[in-house]
């Protein structure tokens, strides 16, 4: 198997279970509804675990453009491969909430709310702020890559490391991820994103595009981040690119500030 295609089905299994989850908890009439936020994180957790056992010997699983781009900026992954992954991951994501999507096929039209149905798919404010929403995203992807790479520095028996990374989704989720709904992944937020507005789903309303960037951005740059930081401080390696990215991320955060604009919400209190 080829590392795209492992990213591509390792993702698809990603949002399967993840989304799958979402939808669970989220639709009228089904057996998990109203079953609550452990529920969600725990999915996430688990759905995590299964892709990166699924592909990781193919491809290394980041099945997430944040990682992805952080291990290229801190030297970790080859830029070249950089276009192929994240392609390979928004397709992924698209394909596996098309499936969520035929799954529930009944449970649409018993939900009669267009953020839960959105929630399904994509991320959202809990409370619409656009400069804090970024950050809450911007923390909860730095949070991941720094601990993806310092798990990665220990040694586990055999087979354990996937499931430990899994626990740490969870951990991001319940910890950090009441404010935004924690995509922490690029490809995660857009592909289901995408799909919530090519799909003929009854009722679904808008898919919310005024905030589709923040779930891109934010972990975008905290991932980045996060990778240095772990290479200055944990590795005694410091880079210019560091101060680089704490620039790039501080004029973006005021620029946020600055624009006082606020998001709409996607009724993603309860879900991812």
């Amino acid at each position: 198997m080829s590392p795209f295609l492992g990213e591509f089905i390792g993702t698809a299994l990603l949002i399967i279970f993840g989304a799958g989850v979402c939808a669970g908890v989220n639709l009228k009439k089904s057996y998990a509804a109203n079953s609550g936020w452990i529920v969600i994180t725990m999915g996430w957790g688990l759905a995590v675990a299964v892709a990166v056992y699924a592909v990781g010997r193919y491809s290394g699983a980041h099945l997430n453009p944040a990682l992805t781009v952080a291990l290229a900026i801190s030297g970790d992954f080859p830029w070249k491969d950089v276009p192929g992954y994240v392609l390979a991951q928004v397709l992924g994501a698209m394909v596996g909430a098309a499936v969520v999507y035929l799954h529930y096929w009944p449970h649409w039209k018993e939900t009669d709310d267009p953020g839960v149905k959105l929630g399904v798919f994509a991320t959202g404010p809990a409370v619409p702020n656009t400069a804090a929403n970024l950050l809450s995203e911007i923390i909860g992807t730095f949070v991941l890559v720094l601990a993806i790479l310092a798990i990665g520095a220990n040694k586990f028996a055999d087979g354990l490391n996937p499931f430990i990374v899994g626990f740490l989704i969870v951990a991001i989720g319940l910890s950090l991820g009441g404010t935004t709904g924690y995509a922490i992944n690029p490809a995660r937020d857009f592909g289901p994103r995408l799909a919530h507005f090519l799909l003929p789903i009854p009722g679904k309303g808008s898919s919310n595009w005024a905030y589709a960037w923040v779930p891109i951005v934010g972990p975008l740059l905290g991932g980045a981040l996060g990778s240095l930081v772990y290479k200055a401080v944990f590795l005694g390696k410091p880079t210019g690119a560091l101060w680089g990215v704490l620039a790039a991320t501080a004029v973006v955060l005021a620029a946020a500030k600055m624009a006082k604009g606020k998001t709409t919400s996607a009724a993603s209190r309860r879900s991812l």
